[in-house]
């Protein structure tokens, strides 16, 4: 059987583009063969000549430009676009949800009660300004504001770095306190923390800070680790071979757009905070960020703090939404998450640094929680493998 020659344009310089193209090998091993054609790419690069000198059955381009969306509509092929620099080019695209993913780190920051709340974005940028849309609609939809920072990503109209960041700190260091902080990509997180180091601003007491995409390298760089949210850029890759192939073989609908929502959070240290003006409780909330891993319970947090437990737990509802006892299973159950994910500790090693003496119990919780054993876990999410 002939088969289809396929032109991926897609960036390998970022974690997303790469997340993308495990997505389309995942839809290679359903028995799929075509012959590829790629190179080594960044975001911004221009339309490669060995593409236009070919014929192609198909193509999947995260690098669509008006120009590119003309020469493939020129050219009568089938294609997929997987570009969010820009608004839609009239071909099929397949996206993360923005706005979805402003919602999500928006949620988060009010379910750890900060009132308070800055985005730190690119200008320009399409992908940036829906998350930062998705973002603000979830906090005004509270009643909130937003301080926003923005500026260009890409030369020549990016600052020199040094400039960046004493732009960065001059406007964290005007925002209100504690505050959460959504960066629009982990870069920006990295570049936001820098600027708090700078400042000697707490964080994640003062300023809490979340990225987008999740790149392992860059957050476990970033000091403190940064916390990201994780798009499912591989759900995409797959979904964009599997349309395309529908399209080659004239089987499939020419869809405009398709949304995918993000995954989760990966908590990490740089958001691991509560805005609780309540003294006790803020202190409280402290001691089990900190001693959660190290075997602490509900009777080891009233011996220090003179409160009864109905206090204790009615505050947490209140306040919290959440008992002590499965905020302190949470915050073992985030730091496990990591591990899994940027270790290479054994599942025994993994369990005990969390501070779990049963084993079995540490599988049960880990599979109730996240719907997947620490295993599994790991063979999706580890950034050694």
């Amino acid at each position: 059987m002939k088969r289809h020659r396929v032109a991926l344009l897609i960036e390998t310089s970022q974690i997303y583009g790469r997340e993308l193209y495990e997505g389309i090998a995942d839809y290679f091993e359903g028995g799929v063969k075509w012959s590829t054609f790629l190179d080594q790419r960044q975001l911004s690069s221009t339309i490669p000549r060995w593409f236009t000198s070919q014929k192609w059955d198909g193509v999947i381009s995260r690098v669509t430009t008006p120009a590119l969306a003309r020469v493939i509509k020129r050219m009568a092929i089938p294609a997929v676009d997987l570009t969010d620099r820009i608004a839609p080019l009239g071909i099929p695209r397949i996206a993360s949800d923005q706005e979805a993913i402003g919602e999500l780190v928006a949620e988060h920051f009010l379910s750890r009660q900060f009132r308070n709340f800055a985005f730190c974005g690119f200008r320009g940028e399409y992908w940036s300004e829906g998350r930062l849309n998705g973002f603000r609609q979830r906090i005004q939809h509270e009643q909130y504001t937003l301080d926003v920072y923005n500026s260009h990503w890409h030369e020549p109209d990016a600052m020199p770095w040094n400039l960046e960041q004493r732009e960065l700190s001059r406007w964290i260091q005007k925002l209100p306190k504690p505050i959460g902080i959504m960066a629009c990509n982990d870069q920006r997180g990295h570049q936001v923390l820098e600027a708090c180091r700078l400042l000697e601003t707490a964080v994640p007491k003062e300023v809490s800070v979340i990225g987008v995409d999740d790149d392992r390298v860059l957050c476990r760089l970033s000091d403190p680790p940064l916390s990201s949210v994780v798009p499912n850029a591989r759900k995409i890759g797959f979904q964009a071979a599997k349309l395309l192939s529908q399209l080659m073989n004239r089987k499939g609908q020419d869809q405009k757009e398709i949304l995918i929502p993000p995954i989760r959070i990966s908590s990490r240290r740089s958001s691991d905070a509560f805005a609780i003006e309540e003294p006790t409780l803020a202190a409280v909330m402290e001691l089990i960020q900190q001693q959660s891993c190290e075997g602490l319970g509900v009777s080891d947090i009233l011996k220090q703090f003179p409160v009864s437990r109905s206090w204790l737990e009615r505050q947490f509802r209140e306040t919290v939404g959440a008992t002590p006892h499965s905020l302190i299973r949470r915050t073992q159950l985030n730091r496990a998450m990591q591990l899994l994910s940027d270790s290479t500790l054994s599942l025994k090693e993994v369990s005990k640094e969390c501070g779990f003496t049963n084993i079995e119990y540490f599988y049960y919780l880990f599979r109730k929680v996240t719907g997947e054993t620490p295993g599994q876990y790991r063979e999706r999410n580890s950034s050694l493998s």
